[in-house]
């Protein structure tokens, strides 16, 4: 029997099987708003077989963007874009939907990838002035972004509360509050970018509280049992940073403020970083993460290869695997490696004739 491939909740949300669909940006949003593309890959991730699948990082406010062209849900007209996107894909899945909720901070005003990915200063075409929790760019040669004040950070804590009203309003299942990869709520969290002298900064106590508040502001707009749920990197893998023993003090404050399940990446804050890429190699992060808390916990990074998925989830080192790129690739990854596996997965009834000879058991009827 697979574990994989089990039920398992978070909060009220109970998904099918142990496989996530990992938000991963699109960079092809028109001022914020969802277009045809996602509609298209949305649609495509939500025939995948797998157990949630993730809309990526959604800014809540126009300069918490990382680029021009990302989605995000901050007025009536992002909101509004989202509906056909959500309502095609209703019709056709019954996958659940969570939203990633962020704000890019200091990391904001970029080109998009394909385009190089530089940061555009503010003044020119698609730039504009980031913030963050202390004036430091992210790169020496970078803009320098604007010291956030307290009237600041409470405009972008009540802005994340907004767009998770929004997004019970458009009918998503579960809510993850980006706080990883070097974005504004990591911002606050490491030691590398956070240099304030107030109640935000130096201790851990004061680094954890404004994610803490956004958290519980998002908490405090949705019912008691809706799953909100925390990405965090834990580890900044720089000397001095962010490190696993504080990412264990934020998930057990993040537990006992009622959040559902916390996924565990990794860097993205400091560009001299040392990571050790190979594959699973954020899995020892989660492992001890759930070693601390009493709490799912998502495993992500490098994970591609169906044994090793399996393994991850069936030796108690992380509850779920979470797919990016690897499911871009291979948007049928999960029905793969249930065939591999030899159990069953559910599958659109317009694709149930599609089973190869060798997996005629494949597939649920739904």
């Amino acid at each position: 029997m697979s574990k994989l491939f089990t039920p398992i909740a978070a909060g009220s949300l109970m998904m099918p099987n142990r496989v996530v669909i990992a938000p991963m940006c699109q960079y092809s949003a028109e001022e914020g708003r969802m277009t045809d593309w996602h509609m298209i890959h949305l649609g495509q991730l939500a025939l995948s077989g797998a157990g949630l699948l993730t809309i990526e990082a959604t800014a809540v406010s126009p300069e918490g963007r990382i680029t021009y062209a990302d989605v995000g849900l901050w007025d009536d007209a992002t909101e509004a874009a989202m509906v056909p996107v959500l309502k095609a894909i209703r019709r056709w899945s019954d996958i659940p939907v969570a939203i990633q909720l962020a704000h890019a901070g200091r990391k904001a005003s970029t080109d998009k990838p394909w385009q190089g990915g530089a940061q555009i200063p503010p003044g020119r075409p698609n730039g504009w002035q980031t913030v963050a929790p202390s004036a430091q760019p992210f790169a020496p040669d970078g803009n320098a972004p604007e010291a956030l004040d307290k009237a600041g950070m409470d405009r972008i804590r009540d802005a994340f509360a907004e767009a998770a009203r929004r997004s019970l309003r458009l009918g998503v299942d579960a809510i993850q509050i980006h706080a990883a990869h070097g974005y504004l709520l990591h911002q606050f969290l490491s030691p590398l970018s956070n240099h304030r002298e107030d109640a935000y900064g130096g201790s851990l106590e004061n680094r954890m509280r404004f994610p803490l508040e956004v958290f519980d502001a998002v908490k405090a707009v949705v019912p008691d049992d809706y799953p909100v749920s925390v990405r965090i990197s834990g580890t900044d893998w720089v000397e001095g940073g962010w490190d696993i023993g504080q990412t264990i003090a934020l998930a057990q404050e993040l537990r006992a403020r009622g959040c559902a399940a916390i996924h565990v990446s990794s860097g993205g804050l400091d560009p001299r970083q040392q990571i050790p890429v190979a594959p699973g190699y954020q899995v020892p992060l989660a492992r001890t993460v759930k070693a601390a808390v009493d709490m799912p916990v998502v495993a992500v990074g490098l994970i591609t290869a169906f044994d090793h998925a399996e393994s991850i989830v069936a030796t108690g080192d992380a509850d779920m695997v979470a797919l990016a790129r690897g499911i871009l690739y291979d948007p049928r990854w999960p029905w793969h490696a249930a065939a591999h596996l030899g159990v069953q997965v559910h599958a659109a009834p317009q694709y149930l004739r599609c089973q190869p000879r060798a997996h005629r058991a494949l597939f649920l009827d739904t």
